[in-house]
């Protein structure tokens, strides 16, 4: 039918055609329907019922990964949360037992900064309140934030286990977490030693890889001649052999000078007499550096291995004590040519690759600077100065230097050299390498008989669990692999005060912790009662009992590395609310997570269980605005979720995230909302088409042998069998881009531009027991149950209001299962020919717009058509007048041609009915009705 204002006015036979209806609004107002539907949902306890619904059911297990609870949620937090409530969704609508327990993580540097930033407002000292009164306050402000944040994720329409959520500070997860560190201590798999850790200066502990980023600086660069005294070289006896760092402040604490073995050498004495010993492949840029020219000449050439003996002593020797030691040369493979002088100065405090080379030579850190980033008050040179990260402090002219300068050492200076370097994630301070004592979990120590890993080490458990982990995408696991592969040991310890303590006893005199599982039961117990608070009240001797004194034992007072709590939660989430042994079934974070939750948890169960704790592991990108840029406040490009929900709803959002490409970053601005807002129209239109077409629908109405249905409502049959299986695979893959194109382009092209299109003729003018009309209508009450099933898991509250239109009795969508798609659906022979008629359409209206435009012709009804067809090509398998049906024109008729298939357009000379408004030769004059008509209205 065209539109209403070509209606001849002879007679109006509007009260005789069957016109959709529904009270379903094309305008969702979303903002305010949404928070209704949550408080229906709430108020039904419909995930109780969901629960009990799927009980005995396949279970898929989604485990949260837990955010901190220290602020309102950004995008990204929206962007996970939503992507994990579509796939629990989904799973639970292909008839699976999927629960989901929200969680947070309530321990650790991120709250107790916040925390902490309280008391410097008031200009507290942190240090000077009662541990347990400030792990008081720590809880309270994270009980807040987890009251704040679990509305904000509600409101997203996120559907879990609100009421019983886990949290890393409840005291049952605080024993199990304790338990789990004893589960390492027991099979000898903790060890205390003082290695280089990320040493927070401001934050004063230590920090994992995952609470550091990394962030350009420039720094003072500086060649630094120390003076060798030994050597079996004796050209190089009284030579100086000269280091390059971007760091001063190590010079302090250097101990040793590393050389290639393999690089070549080559001592240069310069017309002053004065004689460097360098690596010769860096002898120009060294000389420019110095200011001077290519004069000077090479007195000794040599390769790194023939240095061995040599010893040097430090520019500050005079100072006596540690300065006054001698600085042995020591073969370092990590030296190159690629910067520097090809002589690397180590200070085993403040390196990793220090630290392993001198111990390996019997050279151990002094721990000359403290946690706050200044030396020791006793240290001879600079005692007490710092903080060693201030650039002013190692700036040209600041102490350092200006010391090095005056001992005659410093042989250049420049604040000119860029480089990536870390800082802390939180407080956005530069950190330090720092050797302290702490806790470590081995990498390379095999692992006690019994954790099913056949004497293998927790390097090679993880790298086998990831073997057999599936990662999605398929190339985050080269990513996991390679950060397991080649990570140093976990340090666990944190010299901070809110988060689990390290409960281990250790004893005065030999330094060994105390193994004993009857006394780590009873601190499990003392924690199950009163939290990991107790540790800090204990009475030690109780938890000790009777075979040992606590005069001969030292409890630790270091807490945990948060991020051995959050890879503890798979053990007081998953096992301990589903049965011991049980994995989850996925787990999805950031990609930052391969080096962080992803990790630790891998690493937690490997070593207690010889195993990952997930099935599978799926990586999304993060957030960025509208330009690809990083979401900062500084910049002002944030793009709040709350408000976008408040101004268009939820809906949109989840639209949003389950149409991007998140395995990779994704961007979201103004006019991609936009794009989103346009997509959820066209299918709540598709709904609401749906609605009102279906109204009054019967079972009696239905056909229930669809074989003999028109070929049109079977090939549509077919293309919904088709949907169904890529929303399987698209489910299985968790590609949900995937899941909504499918389901769009089948809503918007295959449905609204093509089926409803073609059938609106039968459906308003046909009689009500027309056969055509009663196959169309069964067919769109399929595509009804079908379409409102798919779209639940992603537009959940659309759903919702599309179902309780139609069923307003008939309970929550949320309770459907997948719909059942009879396979005989499928007919690809149908489908053939139907692509073929299908292209010819395209045709025919590419032929037909621009004559509407033209205004030679109005509506397509008006149009005659001559589809000339190739010689020896067979003509479609439709009639011709089948085929003026399906292209909607008056009539059609077939020739044949050179080429083809093309169109021609003519305009009908057939007069329009007045009831249906196609023009047909049956009719009169305009006005009158066709045969069809008359016996519908007189019917």
């Amino acid at each position: 039918m065209s539109d209403a204002q070509d209606t001849p006015a002879k007679q109006d036979w509007r009260d005789t055609v069957f016109l959709p209806k529904t009270d379903f609004p094309m305008k969702a107002g979303l903002a305010a329907k949404e928070p209704a539907i949550l408080a229906r949902w709430a108020e039904d306890d419909l995930y109780g019922r969901l629960r009990a619904a799927r009980t005995g059911k396949p279970r898929f297990i989604l485990h949260d990964g837990p955010p901190y609870a220290n602020g309102d949620i950004h995008m990204g937090h929206a962007m996970n949360k939503v992507l994990k409530d579509i796939i629990v969704r989904s799973q639970s609508l292909l008839g699976k037992d999927a629960p989901y327990v929200p969680g947070w993580d309530c321990h650790g540097l991120p709250i107790e900064w916040k925390v902490e930033e309280q008391y410097r407002a008031k200009k507290l000292n942190k240090d000077e309140v009662d541990p347990v009164q400030f792990r008081a306050e720590c809880r309270a402000y994270a009980e807040k934030w987890v009251e704040v944040q679990r509305e904000q994720f509600k409101r997203l329409g996120v559907m879990g286990d609100w009421d019983d959520p886990y949290l890393t500070m409840k005291y049952e997860a605080e024993a199990t977490i304790a338990a789990e560190l004893l589960k390492f201590a027991e099979t000898g798999q903790l060890y205390r030693g003082a290695k280089p850790v990320m040493w927070s200066p401001v934050e004063k502990t230590a920090l994992a890889e995952a609470e550091v980023e990394y962030e350009d600086i420039t720094s003072t660069q500086i060649d630094v001649a120390f003076e060798i005294v030994e050597s079996p070289i004796a050209e190089l006896v009284g030579a100086h052999a000269v280091i390059w760092t971007t760091t001063p402040w190590t010079i302090p604490v250097n101990q040793a000078i590393a050389y290639g073995p393999e690089l070549d050498y080559a001592l240069l004495r310069s017309a002053d007499g004065r004689s460097i010993l360098i690596a010769e492949e860096l002898a120009a840029q060294v000389l420019a550096r110095h200011g001077r020219g290519g004069e000077d000449e090479i007195v000794w050439r040599g390769k790194g291995s023939d240095l061995a003996g040599t010893i040097a002593r430090h520019p500050m020797h005079e100072k006596g004590g540690f300065f006054a030691k001698p600085r042995p040369f020591l073969p370092g493979d990590f030296v190159t040519t690629d910067a520097g002088t090809g002589l690397v100065h180590m200070a085993p405090d403040h390196g990793e690759d220090d630290f392993l080379l001198c111990k390996a030579n019997g050279v151990e850190p002094v721990f000359a600077v403290e946690g706050d980033g200044k030396y020791r008050a006793d240290w001879a040179w600079l005692g007490g100065q710092g903080s060693v990260i201030n650039p002013k402090f190692n700036a040209p002219d600041g102490p350092i230097c200006s010391d090095l300068r005056e001992a005659g050492a410093l042989l250049a200076a420049s604040a000119d050299y860029k480089h990536s370097y870390p800082h802390s994630w939180r407080s956005k301070a530069k950190l330090i390498f720092r050797a302290t004592p702490q806790w470590f979990i081995p990498m390379d120590r095999p692992i006690a008989p019994g954790r099913a890993t056949n004497g293998a080490t927790l390097r090679e458990t993880a790298l086998d669990a990831i073997a057999q982990t599936r990662w999605v995408p398929e190339k985050s696991r080269n990513r996991i692999h390679a950060m397991v592969e080649g990570r140093p040991d976990w340090v666990i310890s944190r010299q901070r005060a809110w988060g689990v303590p390290i409960a281990l006893y250790v004893h005065r005199q030999t330094g060994d912790y105390l193994r004993d599982p009857a006394v780590n039961a009873r601190i499990v117990e003392a924690f199950k009662t009163g939290g990991a608070d107790a540790w800090f009240t204990a009475d030690h001797q109780a938890l000790l009992g009777t075979d040992y004194s606590a005069a001969d034992y030292e409890p630790v007072t270091d807490i945990l590395d948060v991020w051995f709590d959050s890879g503890s939660t798979h053990s007081f989430v998953v096992e301990a609310r589903y049965g011991e042994g049980v994995r989850a079934s996925l787990y999805i974070e950031g990609s930052d997570q391969h080096r962080g939750w992803f990790q630790s948890s891998l690493l937690e169960s490997s070593g207690t269980r010889g195993r990952a704790p997930y099935d599978a592991v799926l990586t999304h990108g993060f957030a960025l605005d509208g330009q690809g840029r990083k979401m900062s406040k500084s910049i002002g490009n944030v793009v709040d979720p709350l408000k976008i929900i408040n101004e268009s709803g939820a809906d949109i959002l989840r639209l949003w995230v389950a149409s991007t490409d998140y395995f990779e970053d994704v961007r979201i601005g103004k006019e991609i909302l936009s794009g989103t807002s346009d997509a959820y129209r066209k299918l709540r239109n598709t709904f609401r088409y749906l609605l009102g077409a279906l109204d009054g629908f019967t079972e009696a109405e239905r056909v229930t042998d669809l074989s003999q249905a028109p070929e049109l409502e079977r090939y549509v049959l077919h293309l919904l069998a088709k949907l169904d299986a890529e929303l399987r695979a698209a489910t299985e893959a968790f590609e949900f881009t995937r899941y909504v194109s499918a389901l769009t382009s089948f809503a918007n092209n295959d449905l609204s531009a093509f089926f409803f299109d073609i059938r609106k003729d039968s459906l308003y003018c046909d009689a009500a027991d027309d056969p055509k009309r009663r196959a169309y209508r069964t067919v769109l009450d399929i595509l009804f149950h079908a379409l409102v099933r798919y779209a639940a898991p992603i537009l959940c509250f659309t759903a919702e209001e599309v179902w309780g239109t139609r069923y307003p009795d008939g309970g929550s969508i949320h309770l459907e299962t997948w719909p059942a798609i009879d396979p005989s659906w499928a007919d690809e022979r149908l489908a053939a020919q139907w692509t073929e008629l299908r292209s010819l359409r395209e045709i025919v209206n590419g032929e037909i717009e621009p004559k509407r435009r033209a205004k030679e012709i109005g509506s397509s009804n008006e149009a005659k058509v001559t589809i000339g067809l190739p010689d020896g090509r067979d003509p479609p398998g439709a009639t011709s007048q089948e085929l003026a049906e399906l292209f909607i024109v008056s009539d059609v008729s077939l020739e044949t041609t050179p080429r083809g298939p093309v169109a021609v357009v003519h305009k009908t000379g057939h007069h329009k009915c007045g009831r249906c408004w196609r023009h047909l030769p049956e009719v009169a004059e305009d006005g009158a009705l066709c045969s069809r008509c008359e016996d519908v209205v007189n019917g």
